[in-house]
């Protein structure tokens, strides 16, 4: 089933797949900003600083999910010799480290008026904090290393330790004592936000969802180009 993966068989789709993505990033990013910022309500505690929830929380979730593709791809390409999976995943990395990003930045911004100060050593936030440097040592690991081989190699040693990292980051508030407030949100049980907040929570998390998705598409179809341009017919 693997051999459906090859880069020719799919860049007839992943080439014309942006302007539909954009298109659909528009209008839920639309809907989204519009509960966020004008139909949902205001904390009764934090007021309207709240609403920084509707991108810090997103934003958090997409870097998480990221980076746990970018494992499960290299593992199960370095395991099955499969190269596209490693593009793929090499394709997925910037918009994984710019969510991280805008995550401990936004994190930091509510962070002043909730707690009073822009950034604390809280478990979590140090926790996201090693995962961007996770993001950045897989980015350079490409940049370093020619061969491809060798590049597999590392990169797939860095994604298998910074995992380690991702239960922490989603466990840290029920193992130690942090600043950040319990999950709100939870699958297997009732969650505590009411509906008037997890809608647009979820219409901004599918809105950030197609955004990484037509930056990977813009930096996967660059990275099939330059294959092109090789003159190879495959990775």
């Amino acid at each position: 089933m693997f051999k459906y993966f090859e880069p020719n068989k799919i860049f007839s789709i992943t080439s014309k797949a942006p302007k539909y993505v954009l298109f659909l990033f528009i209008v839920i990013l639309s809907i989204g900003l519009t509960e966020a910022l004008i139909l949902s309500p205001e904390d009764y505690k934090q007021s309207h600083s709240v609403r920084i929830m509707y991108v810090h929380v997103p934003a958090a979730w997409i870097s998480l999910g990221i980076f746990s593709a970018i494992t499960f791809l290299s593992i199960v390409g370095y395991i099955f010799k499969i190269r596209n999976f490693f593009l793929i995943a090499k394709s997925l990395a910037p918009s994984g480290l710019v969510f991280n990003i805008i995550a401990l930045v936004t994190g930091s911004i509510w962070g002043k008026p909730t707690w009073g100060t822009w950034w604390a050593w809280d478990a979590r936030i140090t926790s996201m904090l090693i995962l961007a440097l996770f993001y950045i040592m897989y980015l350079v690991a490409w940049r370093i290393f020619e061969d491809n081989d060798k590049a597999f190699k590392v990169t797939s040693i860095i994604t298998i330790l910074g995992i380690i990292n991702v239960p922490i980051i989603k466990y840290s508030v029920d193992w130690w004592n942090t600043l950040h407030q319990p999950a709100s949100i939870n699958i297997l049980s009732k969650s505590s936000i009411h509906i008037s907040m997890l809608f647009p929570l979820m219409t901004m998390t599918a809105a950030f969802a197609l955004f990484s998705l037509l930056i990977f598409l813009m930096k996967y179809n660059t990275e099939l180009i330059k294959i092109k341009n090789k003159g190879l017919d495959r990775l």
